[in-house]
């Protein structure tokens, strides 16, 4: 018998979808855990105001494909992964409760969509997906560094526990936790279990947000910082969980404020080649930018 929950996910001032799929559970103390990953997802969208699309049953696959050719355009798409996964030395794949679906058709399905889509893959093997579908607009975070990593991944657990808020993943103390956040606590927490275990670490998670479909480790992020373009940059910006501030902004208003920080950053980058004076008058403009950004989120008095 299949079963779809199928939520209509609405978010006042965001334009903002929510997607998970359960898969199979194979056994039933992953049904459990599966189970519970997504209570924490669903926990996480209910502080944010609205209820995630849960997809699940034999006929899980064709209907994913289905509600992926429905996506909005003007909506941006968060499409989490709850299950195990396989590779055949070929192909890496979601087991899905009927049939399972490959990470080939998973990028046809996401090809047509042109907003900014988030893939979070918690499932072993999921390493295998980050290739065929990294691209511009997109961030890919999976729980492993490769399809050959094929036993039961913890990562998930961790990351749904911890982007709903969790005060132990909120590094820079904002009153929020971004996907950067969650994917360096999920990462964390995983190698730590099997330190404490005595045991060889079976998953490696990886996070892709630059489009060059060259994923980045957790450790790479924490080490001194180097020449070469490692991810985060852009995940560090997304939030499901809005602090009190943030919810001050408008969708738009975020957007822009956002686009002005990466330039922000870029001008910082380029003040050694620019000269001092052009430097401090693009820094000018886009600090007055910024301001009117915050300004214009200021009840009128």
């Amino acid at each position: 018998m299949t079963t779809f929950l199928f939520l209509t996910c609405s978010l006042h001032a965001r334009n903002l979808d929510v997607i998970i799929v359960r898969g199979a559970e194979g056994a039933e103390e992953y049904g459990k855990k599966f189970t519970a990953q997504v209570e924490a997802w669903a926990a996480a969208c209910s502080k944010a105001g609205f209820a995630p699309e849960v997809l699940r049953g034999e006929n899980t696959t064709a209907e994913l494909q289905t509600r992926l050719s429905k996506a909005q355009s003007e909506r941006s798409l968060w499409l989490v992964l709850i299950g195990h996964g396989t590779f055949d030395g070929r192909e890496a794949k979601f087991n899905a409760e009927g049939p399972d679906f490959d990470a080939k058709q998973l990028t046809s399905w996401l090809a047509p969509l042109k907003q900014e889509i988030v893939v979070i893959h918690g499932a072993s093997a999921s390493g295998g997906f980050v290739r065929p579908l990294a691209g511009k607009g997109r961030i890919i975070i999976t729980a492993t560094k490769g399809p050959d990593e094929v036993f039961y991944a913890r990562f998930g657990e961790h990351f749904a526990e911890a982007i709903g808020g969790l005060g132990d993943a909120d590094i820079d103390q904002d009153k929020q936790v971004s996907l950067l956040e969650a994917f360096r606590h999920a990462s964390q927490a995983a190698a730590l279990f099997y330190e404490n275990e005595g045991r060889l670490a079976t998953e490696h998670a990886l996070i892709e947000d630059n489009g060059d479909g060259v994923a980045t480790r957790r450790e790479a992020l924490e080490a001194p910082p180097t020449e070469a373009k490692l991810d985060g940059e852009r995940a560090s910006q997304l939030v499901l969980v809005l602090s009190d501030e943030e919810k001050k902004l408008t969708d738009e208003q975020r957007t822009k404020r956002d686009a002005l920080e990466l330039e922000l950053k870029k001008l910082k980058e380029q003040r050694g080649t620019l000269g001092e004076e052009t430097y401090y008058t693009k820094l000018e403009k886009l600090l007055r930018q910024l301001s009117e950004v915050y300004g214009s989120s200021r009840p009128a008095t």
